[in-house]
C-alpha cells in the first residue's frame, strides 16, 4: 500500500505542490528554499506514495548513518495533507523506518515543526514516536504573542518608544537588505559572538526574490543612518523575525523597542501568532533570562517544542494497538 522514495530534482513540481496545500508546511519547505545551501547538505528527502498517491513527504539530510530533518531548517518533520488520519499516518511513518533501515539508517533525528505554525491539528509525530520510545533530545522555548488574546507591552517598552520617537527614528519597511547585512548584522555577530549570519548576504537576497511575499526586510532610521533592522519570515498564520540586530546605541535611541512594536502590528493581518526566536541554549538546558524579560515584556509568553531522536530499527516492533 506505501512505497517511500528518494526526492529528486525531476519531483519538485510535485513536491511543491504538495507543500501548498499540506496542513502543516510552510514555505520553508518549498524546493527554492530548501536547495539554496544544496551544497552544505547531503539531500535524503523523502516522498511517501500511498496507492501511488502522494500521501507525505519528509524534508531530510544524511550524514553517515544518521538522517535530520532538516538540519538547514529551523524545523522539520512528516508533512501531510488535510486527509490524512492517525492510522495511515502510523503506517506511512513504521514504512519510512523500514525504508531508513534497509538503506543503512540507524537513526532519524527530527526537530518537530511548532504546532502554531499548522493550519490543523497536526500532533501526529508526537504520538507516533511515544510509540516507537524515540529519545527527546532538545526542549526549545520559544516566546509567543497572541494576536488573540495580545498582552500590551510594558511600561519599559513604551517608555522606550516613546524615547525613539522623540529621537526621530523612523521605521521602514524598504527591503534594504544590503544595508542592514553590511552596517549591522555582520558587524555585531562579528564583534559579539565572532561568528557570521546563517544566510549570506547573496542568499538571503535571492531566497528573498523567490519569496517576496513571504521575506522582507524592515529597517530603523535616525537622520537616513540606519540603527537597528529585522528581516522577517511570514507564513500564513505567524510572523517570525529571523534577524533582529541594532547598533550599540539601542538602549539610548530605543531603536528596538520601536521596531519590534512596528513588526509585530504591521504584519498581524490574517495571522495568528508572532514568533520571536527561541530563548533557551544548550538544547533547552539554560535559559536566557535576558531575552526572556524583554520578550516576555513586549506580552509573549513561553511554548516549547521538541527534537527526538528514533532507532529507525524499531519499525520491527511498532504496532498501532486499538481496543
Amino acid at each position: 500500500m506505501y512505497k517511500v522514495s528518494r526526492y529528486t530534482a525531476e519531483d519538485k513540481i510535485e513536491w511543491d505542490r504538495f507543500i501548498a496545500t499540506a496542513k502543516n508546511a510552510t514555505f520553508l519547505f518549498q524546493r527554492d528554499f530548501m536547495d539554496y545551501h544544496q551544497d552544505r547538505f547531503e539531500d535524503f528527502s523523502l516522498m511517501i506514495y500511498k496507492n501511488e498517491k502522494l500521501y507525505a513527504l519528509l524534508p531530510a539530510n544524511k550524514k553517515n548513518e544518521v538522517v535530520y530533518s532538516h538540519e538547514g531548517l529551523t524545523y522539520g518533520g512528516l508533512l501531510l495533507n488535510n486527509s490524512a488520519k492517525l492510522k495511515q499516518t502510523f503506517d506511512a511513518f513504521k514504512e519510512i523506518n523500514k525504508f531508513l533501515f534497509e538503506n543503512g539508517i540507524q537513526k532519524l533525528e527530527v526537530r518537530l515543526i511548532p504546532p502554531f505554525y499548522n493550519k490543523l491539528p497536526s500532533d501526529e509525530l508526537e504520538y507516533l514516536f511515544f510509540k516507537a520510545a524515540a529519545r527527546l533530545i532538545k526542549r526549545d522555548v520559544v516566546l509567543l504573542v497572541d494576536y488573540h488574546h495580545q498582552l500590551p507591552f510594558q511600561k519599559n517598552r513604551r517608555e522606550g518608544i516613546n524615547k525613539a520617537k522623540r529621537k526621530n527614528l523612523v521605521v521602514k519597511t524598504d527591503d534594504n537588505y544590503d544595508l542592514f547585512w553590511n552596517e549591522v548584522l555582520i558587524p555585531n555577530l562579528s564583534s559579539k559572538y565572532n561568528t557570521a549570519p546563517v544566510h549570506s548576504l547573496e542568499e538571503i537576497t535571492y531566497l528573498a526574490s523567490k519569496f517576496p511575499n513571504r521575506i522582507r526586510q524592515v529597517n530603523v532610521y535616525q537622520d537616513n543612518t540606519i540603527v537597528a533592522g529585522t528581516t522577517v519570515f511570514l507564513t500564513d498564520r505567524v510572523v517570525h523575525p529571523q534577524y533582529v540586530s541594532a547598533k550599540a546605541n539601542k538602549n539610548e535611541l530605543g531603536s528596538l523597542d520601536l521596531l519590534y512594536e512596528f513588526i509585530i502590528h504591521e504584519f498581524k493581518e490574517n495571522r495568528n501568532y508572532f514568533s520571536f526566536n527561541t530563548s533557551s541554549e544548550e538544547n533547552g538546558e539554560l535559559l536566557n533570562e535576558g531575552l526572556l524579560f524583554w520578550k516576555e515584556s513586549c506580552g509573549a509568553r513561553p511554548h516549547v517544542f521538541n527534537s527526538y531522536e528514533i532507532e529507525t530499527a524499531s519499525y520491527k516492533t511498532l504496532e498501532f494497538k486499538t481496543i
